[in-house]
């Protein structure tokens, strides 16, 4: 985050917001602009890439599916506009640890002895730490102990849109972006790479609830995409998995995506439209 933070106190807050008096490097300042940007950023890249994904991707027949309620679009962004706010603030505290060099975060490629090999490799982990941890996090919040008091709110949406991607309770939600945050304090990451997947998670977090159910077919029995993720919230006890299906498999909770076998919730929109069911 440090190449944000330097970016917008060049270009923004030390010309036109802060005192001079406030020193760049100064640990309030630095808190106040990092919740600043944070939110501000994940707010814009949460309405930005849903609306484009809701507008051009998604199919809106799924709107008339029985299980699509009354002003869901309007209840998923006030959720997700309003958890975003409040995972802010502990989200903070990482990137402030980070932009002070507590992390695993470097600079140059040159400076690692691996180069290049440890960049593409560091992608790999980071993909499969997070799709790990996420999988076990998002089977705890299922348990009965906890479910109704977290991860509830998100689950009312079961024909889920774009903007239901990040309509959590904001602490849930925390927690299932805890794995990103700890993955650079425990292994080396190259700094620009940890933006790029920083987007990349949201825009991924997106794509499995924009209800495009289309997977390339040699990648159906690995990836967990929005044909997977859309059972998860009408079935519930399967496919916790965020990008592939491994974890899934190895717990016995992996369901074989009902969308690819003709029985998904768009379906069922063409059976009750057919029979002159469809609500209007």
């Amino acid at each position: 985050m440090d190449y944000v933070l330097d970016a917008a106190d060049r270009n923004l807050l030390t010309p036109y917001v802060y005192p001079a008096s406030w020193p760049e490097g100064g640990a309030l300042r630095q808190v106040l602009s990092l919740l600043l940007l944070t939110n501000l950023g994940a707010e814009l890249l949460y309405l930005g890439f849903a609306s484009l994904s809701f507008y051009y991707v998604f199919d809106h027949r799924l709107m008339k599916h029985p299980l699509f309620l009354e002003n869901q679009v309007q209840r998923e962004i006030k959720l997700g506009v309003t958890s975003i706010f409040w995972m802010s603030f502990p989200t903070v505290a990482f990137f402030f640890a980070e932009i002070r060099g507590h992390s695993k975060l470097y600079d140059n490629i040159s400076d690692s002895s691996s180069g290049w090999p440890l960049v593409i490799l560091s992608i790999g982990g980071f993909l499969f730490f997070t799709d790990m941890v996420i999988y076990w996090l998002h089977r705890i919040l299922h348990h009965k102990s906890v479910y109704k008091y977290l991860h509830k709110q998100h689950h009312i949406f079961k024909v889920p849109s774009p903007f239901a991607s990040h309509a959590f309770h904001p602490v849930d939600g925390f927690l299932q972006s805890l794995p990103y945050h700890i993955y650079p304090f425990l292994f080396p990451l190259h700094k620009v790479v940890y933006l790029v997947l920083f987007v990349f998670v949201n825009v991924w977090t997106i794509s499995i609830h924009d209800g495009d159910f289309r997977i390339p077919w040699p990648l159906i029995e690995v990836i967990n995409g929005a044909a997977h993720h859309v059972d998860h919230h009408l079935y519930f006890y399967f496919n916790y998995g965020q990008y592939f299906t491994l974890w899934d498999r190895l717990g016995g909770s992996y369901r074989h995506s009902s969308a690819l076998l003709g029985k998904g919730p768009l379906d069922h929109v063409r059976k009750l439209s057919a029979a002159g069911k469809l609500r209007r």
